[in-house]
């Protein structure tokens, strides 16, 4: 096994060659990277397969899922991986210009941070889209799984480097950390001179840890206590949709709705509906039901489950629904001041007025009017995929695309001038 220390130092020194790289020569490796991907589908999915037997026991049924890959999931990373060669090259774009009384010409260009490292659980698929995103933005990166998913990231880091090789370019620039105990994570947090910035993708759990002990550049990303606000102008059939795609579709990723909250004019007529959906039909189709975890006034109106003192503080992460109802938007703002975590909250309104208020008070990354909270994804906005989704504000806030990945400085061009 390499030691993260030397994997961290290849990447440093490798760097310099991604940063003079052509948006020609980044496309390429990234065109050799998603083949390679598709050829060594067989031993992916075989790592993949290795893992999830080593899992099942300790893992449910939502967090297996996350783990799981197939070829369509495979083929669905390419594509992204062919996305993000699409895409404008970041390196290098005149950000500003001035020309000043003195003659001088004042540039501010992007740049590529220089060393990234990701630390991340469970989803395999973030091993190919963080390569990527760093290698296209110029960036080297340092690839920290998780224990669970191990082999499965080791497979496609291994198909990542072939496809580096097959474009000339050195394996080195995407480090894979083949240490998965806490040792390996510290030393990417305190690597301080080696790594430009440290990104965390997992629970809030790992999130704290970094933000606790890094001495390195941290963006606090993820947890996503999502709510969504049903006003009492909505239309309720919309409204349905939306709360069981956003809750349902996926319950194990940062943008699954955790709290919805119910106008109290409406709340009547609508909290049997929502149970109708969600519930029993569910059960009817041969599908998961979600537990509804209601406030005391809701449990009035539909049978539930209790809210406890934290679920509206609880990013669940499985077909759990924490239920409250609000009086008007302005309380509905109010409890998400209080509880949301910044990610993505929504509004479902046919009223204008109400529709504004809530995106002009919700300090989140992502604010939605009558959709999907499932949408803060890098490749739904037109990033190709994300490095993950800030929740904070400094530097990069909401999904982390190529931009994000990029600082700059100023070029300034002169005749002699002196001052």
């Amino acid at each position: 096994m390499r030691q993260t220390s030397d994997i961290i130092r290849a990447a440093k020194a490798a760097a310099p060659v991604l940063a003079a790289a052509s948006s020609g020569q980044k496309n390429l490796a990234l065109e050799k990277i998603a083949l390679r991907l598709l050829s060594e589908q067989e031993n992916i999915l075989r790592a993949n397969k290795a893992d999830i037997e080593a899992s099942r026991d300790r893992l449910g049924q939502v967090m297996i899922d996350r783990l799981s890959l197939n070829p369509q999931r495979i083929a669905s990373m390419a594509q992204g991986i062919r996305e993000v060669a699409g895409l404008p090259d970041p390196v290098g774009k005149v950000l500003a210009r001035v020309e000043r009384p003195n003659g001088l010409i004042i540039e501010k260009i992007s740049f590529p941070l220089g060393v990234i490292a990701i630390i991340y659980e469970s989803r395999s698929n973030v091993t190919s889209d963080a390569a990527a995103l760093a290698l296209k933005s110029g960036n080297a990166s340092v690839l920290r799984g998780g224990k669970e998913a191990f082999r499965s990231n080791s497979a496609i880091a291994d198909a990542i480097h072939l496809g580096l090789a097959d474009a000339g370019l050195p394996p080195e620039l995407v480090g894979f950390v083949e240490d998965t105990d806490r040792a390996g994570a510290r030393e990417l947090m305190t690597a301080s001179g080696l790594i430009d910035l440290l990104i965390p993708r997992g629970g809030a759990g790992l999130i704290r840890s970094c933000l606790e002990n890094a001495t390195v550049p941290c963006i606090e990303t993820g947890t996503g206590i999502c709510h969504i606000y049903v006003d009492a102008s909505a239309d309720q059939a919309k409204a349905l949709n939306i709360i069981e795609n956003a809750k349902t579709s996926r319950p194990s990723v940062c943008n699954a709705e955790e709290v919805l909250l119910v106008n109290r004019l409406i709340a009547s007529e609508f909290l049997p509906l929502l149970r109708l959906r969600l519930c029993e039909d569910r059960v009817k189709r041969g599908l998961t039901p979600v537990e509804l975890r209601l406030d005391a006034e809701a449990a009035t109106i539909i049978p539930g489950t209790a809210a406890g003192e934290k679920d509206f503080d609880t990013e669940f992460l499985d077909y759990i629904l924490a239920v409250k109802i609000v009086g008007d938007v302005d309380e509905a703002i109010s409890h998400i001041a209080l509880h949301s975590t910044g990610h993505s909250d929504a509004i479902v309104t046919r009223d204008p007025s109400a529709a504004e208020r809530f995106t002009r008070l919700i300090d989140s990354a992502a604010v939605y009017v009558n959709a999907s909270t499932r949408f803060t994804d890098g490749g739904e906005f037109g990033l190709g995929c994300e490095m993950g989704i800030s929740t904070q504000k400094l530097h990069a806030r909401g999904p982390m695309g190529l931009q994000e990945l990029n600082t700059y400085k100023y070029v300034i061009r002169g005749d002699g001038q002196i001052r």
